[in-house]
């Protein structure tokens, strides 16, 4: 289980992007934000984590996350466990909540290539 949550803290952590408007002519991404998830991210633990990456991450939480998701998605940076059991539990709640986790996840890991 703890596997699974680790990973997926790393397929988030590994992406990052924006929108067309926040990419120049070669796709790189030109504009990073702050917010919840930026902050998670710098304050954790993982060796990559670097402010144009964690940046990056926010602009596409921006984009994909309301503020109430932002804010216990950037929960999970410093408690992975939460993660899990957010992913566990059987509430629509949760389930919705995670729906749309995993999708910002793999749009970040796509977006933030290389930062």
């Amino acid at each position: 289980m703890k596997f699974w949550t680790a990973l997926l803290v790393t397929a988030l952590v590994a992406g990052c992007g924006g929108n067309r408007f926040d990419r120049d002519d070669t796709g790189a991404v030109t504009r990073f934000s702050t917010g919840p998830i930026s902050r998670a991210c710098l304050s954790s633990d993982r060796r990559a984590r670097n402010s144009r990456l964690c940046g990056c991450i926010q602009t596409v939480a921006n984009s994909s996350l309301s503020g109430a998701d932002q804010r216990k998605a950037s929960q999970f940076f410093s408690d992975p466990q939460r993660a899990h059991e957010t992913w566990m539990s059987q509430s629509p709640a949760d389930d919705a909540f995670w729906e749309r986790y995993k999708a910002f996840a793999a749009r970040s890991e796509n977006s933030c290539r290389g930062y």
